[in-house]
């Protein structure tokens, strides 16, 4: 199939009566609602279940394997390649399925605030409920702006109800996200999680801006009423998206990022946040952002008062809200910023002997920048029921179509330029770990954090941890000082010393595959008896 023949089919299927374009909100929640696709709830938020798949499915996620791309993916389990010609015969296959339904859903929009920098999409959905995600999770144009028709945008298929035959198909599983950079297409069947649209978007802009020279990030970014900038850096559950809703600061955005020689960019229009135990109390911006327009996955309603159950994860652990930014009430609308003055790596350490805030050297940075040390949570991705302890390089490993050394460079460079302050902050737990405490209390992160980005921990005492050799603040406003020393939250000594050696043997583990970065990042990590 020719790179004609791709735009021709698609526009041969869009051409139908049954094609419904750039319908707002209130329309596709009406259009949902009808077709049976799920609830509206008590606040108004449109509600859906999505089935067997409640989280991303990395194992079936493939870029196609082209001339043009070849020499430049770091192609191994996360990149996995497939050949052309079986990405065309599932393309027809789907595109034929497609035109059986009684209705399509499509949406124009973008990737990228920073419009020298923004990459135009078109999303082509089976279910109305997926274009509402997709018009709330990417850029809507401004309003009686027509949507530029770029030659390098990038099409969305996806068909939930298509399921793949592996032995016919060449997939691995009835799920499949297949990516095309030739033919600008992504294309996704079998499964129901629209997380999946908004990551494989992520995983193109991973691959196309530092041909820019501009690092994608996978962090969320707010800055203060002085114009400082700060980034989260952290996978999914660590606290990105809690900790960047500060009403005291404005949001840039949620989860993915662009920095350019000019500052930092968003590069979606939405939140998607984790609502499994999300109270008012807690999180007062993400609970009043759900709301009409936005979008529950897999979170239990009552079938009477339709009222969300946030405690509940019957569906799933990994319970999810998908809103525009619009939602959040301290956002900065033009979503686009200054060069950070602060870098936070988040990290959810289920060991519980990780400090909840330590401040990082520049080596220590780049260290961790590549470790991407967490505790991968519950429901994140399918088959996780309990946290494990996992490594993915720059805190978003899965998304990452180049080698991480790559994106590692480019932030070293841009910290020595910019002198920006690094810190690791853990959300996870202490006083034992995963299953003898509770996580540290978000209301000491909320103190550290805030302590961080004011500058109040740039000058002060630290202690230095003998097995990590993070330096640990002495002293941080509105937190117990016992808490800011892990080996003092533990009721045996000896069991933390224990607990500690065997993450930090993991940490050097990990890092043998780094055989390239220099003596001083290398010394940088953790030392174990």
């Amino acid at each position: 199939m020719s790179t004609v023949s791709f735009e021709s089919a698609l526009q041969h299927l869009l051409n139908g009566d049954h094609i419904e374009t750039d319908l707002p909100e209130s329309r596709l929640v009406e259009r949902a609602l009808s077709r049976g696709e799920g609830v509206l709830t008590k606040s108004g938020a449109f509600a859906a279940t999505t089935g067997l798949y409640t989280g991303r499915s990395p194992k079936d996620k493939f870029i196609v394997d082209e001339p043009s791309v070849h020499d430049s993916i770091d192609w191994g389990v996360v990149n996995a390649a497939v050949d052309k010609d079986v990405f065309s015969k599932l393309y027809r296959k789907v595109l034929h399925y497609l035109g059986q339904q009684d209705a399509l859903f499509v949406t124009n929009g973008y990737a990228g605030k920073d419009t020298d920098y923004r990459l135009s999409l078109r999303v082509v959905n089976e279910f109305a409920w997926h274009n509402l995600f997709a018009r709330q999770l990417f850029i809507r144009p401004e309003e009686n702006e027509r949507p530029a028709e770029e030659e390098n945008g990038f099409t969305i298929v996806s068909a939930p109800g298509f399921k793949a035959d592996p032995e016919v198909d060449g997939t691995r599983s009835e799920a499949f996200v297949h990516i095309s950079f030739e033919e600008r297409i992504v294309l996704i069947g079998g499964t129901e999680y629209a997380g999946e649209m908004k990551k494989s978007i992520f995983s193109i802009m991973n691959y196309l801006l530092p041909a820019q020279n501009v690092l994608p990030m996978h962090c969320s970014a707010n800055t203060g009423k002085e114009g400082d900038v700060a980034l989260f850096f952290g996978l999914s559950g660590t606290g990105k998206t809690t900790l960047s809703a500060d009403r005291t600061r404005f949001l840039i955005g949620d989860d993915e990022h662009g920095w350019s020689d000019n500052g930092v960019f968003n590069i979606e229009g939405g939140c998607y946040a984790k609502t499994i135990n999300l109270s008012k109390e807690k999180e007062p911006d993400i609970y009043d952002a759900i709301r009409f327009g936005a979008v529950l996955e897999n979170v239990v309603v009552d079938e009477e008062s339709r009222k969300p159950d946030y405690d509940d994860g019957y569906y799933t652990e990994n319970t999810r809200a998908a809103y525009p930014l619009e939602h959040i009430q301290n956002v900065l609308p033009q979503g686009v910023a200054g060069h950070p003055n602060t870098i936070i790596f988040l990290t959810a350490d289920a060991f519980g002997v990780l400090p909840p805030i330590s401040r990082l050297t520049k080596e220590q940075a780049m260290y961790h920048f590549l470790s991407g040390y967490t505790s991968k949570l519950a429901g994140t991705e399918r088959g996780v029921t309990e946290p494990e302890a996992t490594f993915s390089s720059c805190f978003g490993a899965p998304f990452l179509p180049r080698h991480a050394s790559v994106y590692a460079e480019m932030l070293g460079e841009k910290i020595d330029q910019h002198e920006v302050n690094v810190f690791l902050v853990n959300t996870g737990w202490n006083a034992g770990g995963y299953g003898s405490s509770d996580r540290i209390p978000l209301n000491y992160t909320r103190a550290m954090v805030q302590a961080a980005l004011e500058g109040e921990l740039t000058n002060v005492q630290t202690n230095q941890d003998p097995i990590f050799g993070l330096h640990i603040p002495k002293r941080v406003p509105g937190v117990p000082d016992e808490v800011l020393q892990p080996k003092s939250t533990w009721d045996d000594p000896k069991a933390y010393d224990e607990k500690a050696s065997q993450l930090a043997k993991k940490f050097k583990e990990n890092f043998e595959r780094f055989s390239h970065v220099s003596d001083e990042i290398r010394n940088a990590g953790p030392t174990f008896k």
